[in-house]
């Protein structure tokens, strides 16, 4: 074994001193004469032209960088990052054109019925009573009575008293017609309940006149529309005759409170 490791440590100090400060083998120096050239770079012998070319590209092998590839880290993907907060809204667009009308919807079911509504019955007042005799005040306050009945619908007026009696509540309207008598004054009150809501007056003349008034209330069920007489310093009196009415009392119903 010893006689082979040293055969072998021979041999390679043999070697490496054949090889040359760039490690090829070295040229033993040629004993020749100083060459001239006799000719341009392009025209040099082939051999010598080789020789330099592989002379340079073992040193371009021998020299030559190593090359280690770069990754860019940046382009390769991570895991997914969590939700940003959210950012301020942007300014409002401009409204869009109205788009086209879609298909009507099914039909739906059919609902509940209501609650019943109001009574559409109807509700009639009229009445127009006269009176045929002529009547002068005797009183202070005279009531003036009727004995001409021309039309008392449900009998609301009362022939006796001389009184209309409200059983339906609402907006009523009213008048009075009366002639004067000559040389006398003309004093009336047209009266609801006990209040004085209308007068009817007329100076002493020579000639008697037709006087007339009217007006409307809202009455409530129980309320009494009536004509009374008012007497004072001057003798009071209104004219009439059997043959031609000239006092007429009149009223009907306009809207009732509940329709």
């Amino acid at each position: 074994m010893c006689a082979i490791f040293m055969l072998l440590l021979a041999s390679s100090l043999h070697t490496a001193r054949l090889l040359g400060e760039k490690g090829f083998p070295r040229r033993e120096a040629r004993k020749t004469s100083s060459c001239v050239r006799c000719c341009g770079p392009a025209e040099q012998p082939f051999s010598l032209t080789a020789s330099r070319y592989a002379r340079m590209t073992s040193d371009s092998i021998r020299t030559m960088p190593k090359v280690q590839p770069v990754i860019n880290i940046t382009i390769l993907k991570g895991e997914k990052g969590e939700m940003g907060e959210r950012g301020i809204s942007g300014p409002e667009g401009k409204a869009g054109e109205p788009g086209s009308r879609g298909y009507s919807g099914q039909k739906g079911q059919k609902g509940q019925s209501g609650p019943p509504g109001n009574s559409c019955k109807q509700y009639y007042v009229a009445f127009s009573v006269g009176r045929s005799k002529s009547l002068h005040s005797s009183d202070y306050y005279q009531h003036v009575t009727f004995d001409k009945e021309f039309v008392n619908l449900y009998k609301h007026f009362n022939m006796f008293t001389g009184k209309f009696f409200c059983y339906v509540p609402g907006i009523y309207s009213f008048n009075l017609n009366v002639h004067t008598w000559n040389y006398k004054e003309t004093y009336l009150h047209i009266m609801k309940n006990e209040e004085e809501v209308a007068i009817l007056y007329s100076q002493p003349s020579e000639r008697s006149i037709m006087q007339s008034q009217s007006l409307m209330l809202e009455l409530q069920e129980g309320d009494e529309v009536w004509v009374r007489m008012f007497k004072r310093e001057r003798e009071n009196a209104i004219y009439s005759e059997e043959s031609d009415v000239y006092i007429i009392f009149n009223g009907y119903l306009i809207k009732p409170e509940i329709e």
